[in-house]
């Protein structure tokens, strides 16, 4: 069972992420852009930034630790149930939310 805790180490190698609030809730930004967020909303779980073809796969596949709500109907983001997201997979979605948001410079820094 990931926690926050372990979003923050996970998101923490990557370059220039801070820890901050978005919405009041805590969150991981890179550049001062969002791209992990903690939701106190009454159904949980962590918001992070996909594609929409990623978003529709992540759904598709049945795996319960992936889900939405209407408000997130059409934006690139999924909800991930960090009490039954797969660890590694997680970690991989963490990386793929910065990438989203990081400027190319610090992509560049990271595959460099």
């Amino acid at each position: 069972m990931a926690t926050w805790e372990d979003v923050v180490a996970m998101g923490s190698r990557l370059p220039e992420v801070e820890e901050s609030t978005w919405y009041r809730t805590p969150a991981l930004k890179v550049a001062g852009k969002g791209f992990a967020r903690l939701r106190t909303e009454s159904e949980g779980g962590l918001v992070l930034m996909c594609g929409l073809d990623e978003k529709a796969a992540l759904l598709e596949s049945g795996d319960p630790a992936f889900y939405t709500t209407p408000h997130y109907d059409g934006y690139g983001s999924i909800l991930v149930d960090l009490a039954a997201v797969d660890e590694d997979q997680l970690g991989e979605l963490i990386e793929e939310s910065w990438r989203l948001k990081a400027p190319a410079r610090l992509r560049r820094a990271l595959d460099g």
